[in-house]
């Protein structure tokens, strides 16, 4: 099986080399601001299967680069649909909690309809829509707090600052599953290669760690482990204003992941392992 990734140095993409031999593309060779140049990738490698581990994730700035965030979320994604399409090959796509508005409490299941908040959420949303449209055989996995031993990630920033403050005051309104990219990146060759005996199985899917919880107990859990004395108040985003919204409910139904064979990760495990790696456990 030939695997052709786009994305080669952010965190899935990262994991995906370390777990199979892969063809990872970076900007060198695949500028997703350039989305024709994806699908004349796809044409010249003609995989087995595609993954898209590649995104414009830079939140707040999407705010003000709406254009260039498309480009790379929506209409790259599009020409890799369309190009997987031509050739008859499954294309795995990673997605974001972002696509939804945030309300409630319950746990957004697939079917929910998205109503994104700002800039980034309506990008990845459009690439979304276009990967449907194309009506090839793929997996749209959608995805939250995402977290490992490299790149920048919340798990990283709170052992930075829990190794220099005794105090730190972190968001509790937003409830979430944060996601080891090493789990995401399992689960994609999975479900690749599920999806070329099984087309069948196509569709869009949740994949978040469990249990859900807030940043704030988040960073409780990081420094526990992590054994830093780290002191933790509790704030409500007001207080942590920041261009983008955040959507406060970002718990995901994960239950069709049944479908692979698979179900939602314990995220306790996978932090103990990304700080074992970080060395900041023995």
């Amino acid at each position: 099986m030939t695997i052709l990734v786009f994305g080669k140095t952010g965190q899935v993409a990262t994991e995906l080399k370390r777990r199979a031999d892969v063809i990872a593309l970076g900007r060198d060779r695949a500028d997703l601001s350039d989305p024709e140049a994806c699908a004349a990738a796809i044409h010249e490698h003609k995989p087995t299967v595609v993954i898209n581990a590649a995104a414009y994730t830079a939140v707040d700035k999407a705010e003000t680069d709406e254009d260039i965030a498309l480009a790379v979320n929506g209409l790259a994604p599009k020409s890799m649909a369309e190009a997987c399409n031509d050739l008859g090959i499954p294309l795995v796509h990673i997605s974001t909690d972002y696509v939804f508005n945030g309300s409630g409490t319950r746990p957004w299941t697939p079917d929910d309809t998205p109503e994104p908040l700002g800039a980034y959420g309506r990008t990845k949303r459009a690439g979304e829509d276009y990967i449907q449209a194309a009506n090839g055989v793929y997996a749209i996995l959608r995805t939250s707090w995402v977290f490992s031993a490299h790149g920048n990630n919340f798990v990283k920033t709170m052992l930075r600052l829990g190794a220099d403050r005794d105090t730190l005051s972190i968001v509790a309104d937003q409830i979430g599953g944060p996601t080891s990219a090493a789990d995401i990146a399992e689960a994609c060759l999975s479900i690749a290669d599920q999806l070329i005996t099984h087309p069948e199985r196509r569709g869009l899917y949740h994949f978040a760690g469990a249990p859900n919880m807030s940043w704030a107990d988040f960073a409780r859990e990081i420094f526990r482990q992590a054994q830093l004395t780290v002191d933790v108040t509790d704030i409500p985003s007001s207080e942590f204003p920041t261009p983008a919204q955040r959507p406060e409910n970002s718990r995901m139904d994960c239950n069709t992941l049944s479908n692979f064979g698979m179900s939602n990760p314990q995220w306790e495990q996978s932090l103990a392992r990304v700080l074992k790696e970080l060395g900041a456990v023995k």
